[in-house]
């Protein structure tokens, strides 16, 4: 017995001294990778390596031979560092939470500091030009690993043929997921009180903790909107090619206003590769993030762009200015022109009518009076690019957040019908036709395919209440089978169900359109577009 316990004991020590050793040559790897990128400069190779033994309390580095190496990402490096640095105690549990935590500080060690990052960042602009640098700085973040490109490779994504053009479909699956522990674990910690958001600029090399993400690998690059100090940054799990954000250098909540709208043109005119755009202030039709004020941009063509007007109408009073109804299944306003003062003007009109018009005789009303008080209801979402010509687009869409009963959570809302695929609210991203849809359907939409290919004990465990996971998708599963039966391949059901999934997005946007896309609904467009003061071409 004694024998067998020296054994064992003489395995573990070798285990950990093979981790040991098989972290220090990551380390020195990881230098590589990091000289290679520029994320440090040559004579930053010592420091780098003396910070990296510090952190895995290691008096030497590894003396063995490294072998030149080309790597896509730093992730499997991390994740040996990280492994070890579990079984070194340096984290407490080996759980997504913790490991993002060590993660962040370990390439929060291999990174030029802020300023240099922002010097860098202006030089190139100055001599490249605002798009080498922002795809200088993309290419940083993603190398330092604040872009988790590993994990957004795991989202499903497609494109959807609809009415309205080729929508685009993407089932969330990039962020970790807490786990219950985690969850109970970080309920009983305080409310934050620094950094108090996400986005506030403290965030910048803070190590986090177990209900707040490290960000010893972010940086930030100052902006001056509307003669404002702002913040550029991307986002760490990308919903589009350089998905951005633009933060405010306090932390003031949303509020659309005319400077909303000045801050809006002048970033395109700063940054005129890329559109930028602002949820709606107000709950319901707002961003997940209400109390800080930021918008989102990036360097994509969404669909609602490509999506062409049905009417056009002018004004004299907007010389030069264009407003088209876009075919679009939300009630979106698209102004054009080559003076950014005058769409400035035409854009804030039509915001300061629409947060007091009502039509009644559409059930569109802009305030409701609850204990006494006015309570506003209406708001738009603002979109803002450079069309190809160097003119500007501004797209104002609609929006209401009025509830009812029969629509308790939203009758511009997704309604109780879509709750099985979306129940969220309808954000910025969502409102130009990029759906970001539950996690939770990778798994419920294989099972509904299993079930379409004819397994019938899941069938019947949906149908007597024993899957409770597919309880949401019962009648939507009942009338999927009225239409295609049990017989398909599951490579045949899961084409379908996609298609199913890409054009309930396309009527969820149809429910948060204010005005809907009927002769009715569209004759009430029109009436607001003309009491804006504008005729039809």
């Amino acid at each position: 017995m004694q024998q067998h316990t020296r054994e064992t004991a003489g395995e573990a020590a070798g285990e950990a001294s093979g981790l040991r050793a098989a972290a220090l040559e990551a380390i020195e790897r990881l230098v590589q990778f990091a000289l290679q990128r520029e994320l440090i400069g040559h004579y930053d190779i010592d420091y780098t390596r003396n910070r990296l033994l510090e952190l895995f309390k290691a008096d030497e580095p590894y003396l063995g031979d490294i072998r030149k190496e080309t790597l896509a990402g730093p992730q499997e490096l991390l994740n040996i560092l990280i492994d070890y640095g579990y079984e070194a105690g340096l984290i407490p549990e080996n759980t997504d939470t913790y490991r993002d935590l060590l993660d962040a500080e370990i390439m929060g060690r291999v990174m030029p500091r802020p300023s240099e990052v922002i010097a860098s960042f202006k030089a190139t602009e100055q001599e490249l030009g605002i798009e080498t640098a922002t795809s200088r700085f993309v290419k940083l973040c993603t190398d330092a690993n604040y872009i988790r490109m590993d994990r957004v490779a795991n989202n499903l994504y497609w494109e959807q043929p609809t009415a309205f053009g080729t929508m685009e479909i993407t089932i969330n699956l990039s962020k970790p997921e807490k786990s219950p522990a985690e969850i109970a674990a970080a309920k009983l910690l305080p409310p934050p009180v620094y950094p108090k958001c996400q986005l506030c600029r403290e965030n910048v090399g803070y190590a986090g903790r177990l209900n707040h993400p490290a960000r010893q690998n972010l940086r930030v690059i100052p902006l001056t909107l509307n003669g404002e100090p702002w913040f550029f940054q991307y986002s760490p799990y990308v919903y589009y090619n350089e998905h951005c954000i633009v933060f405010h250098h306090d932390h003031v909540p949303m509020k659309l206003t005319k400077d909303t709208f000045r801050r809006l043109l002048d970033f395109v005119r700063q940054f005129p590769h890329y559109f930028i755009g602002s949820n709606a202030d107000l709950p319901i039709v707002g961003g997940s993030i209400l109390t800080h004020d930021h918008f989102q941009g990036g360097k994509h063509q969404f669909p609602l762009e490509k999506s062409p007007v049905d009417a056009e109408f002018q004004s004299a009073q907007y010389p030069g200015v264009k407003l088209g109804i876009v075919n679009w299944p939300m009630s979106v306003l698209r102004l054009t022109g080559a003076d950014p003062d005058v769409l400035l003007e035409a854009a804030n009109d039509l915001y300061e009518l629409w947060k007091g018009y009502s039509d009644e005789e559409l059930g569109i009303l802009a305030h409701s009076e609850v204990d006494g008080a006015s309570v506003p209801h209406n708001t738009v979402t603002p979109i803002v690019r450079r069309s190809a010509d160097g003119a500007y687009e501004f797209d104002v869409v609609l929006r209401n957040n009025r509830t009812s009963d029969e629509h308790p959570e939203g009758i511009y809302h997704p309604h109780r019908e879509m709750h099985h695929i979306k129940k969220e609210n309808i954000g910025l991203i969502e409102v130009m036709g990029l759906a970001i849809l539950p996690g939770r359907l990778k798994q419920e939409l294989d099972s509904i395919a299993r079930i379409l290919s004819g397994d019938e004990a899941l069938r019947l465990a949906v149908s007597e209440g024993r899957a409770p996971e597919l309880a949401p998708h019962a009648q939507w599963i009942g009338s999927l089978l009225g239409k295609h039966g049990s017989a398909l391949k599951k490579e045949q059901a899961e084409i379908i169900l996609k298609d199913e999934v890409g054009s309930k997005f396309a009527e969820i946007l149809g429910h948060a359109g204010v005005y809907k896309r009927t002769p009715e609904g569209q004759a009430g467009l029109s009436r607001f577009v003309t009491a804006a003061g504008f005729t039809q071409e």
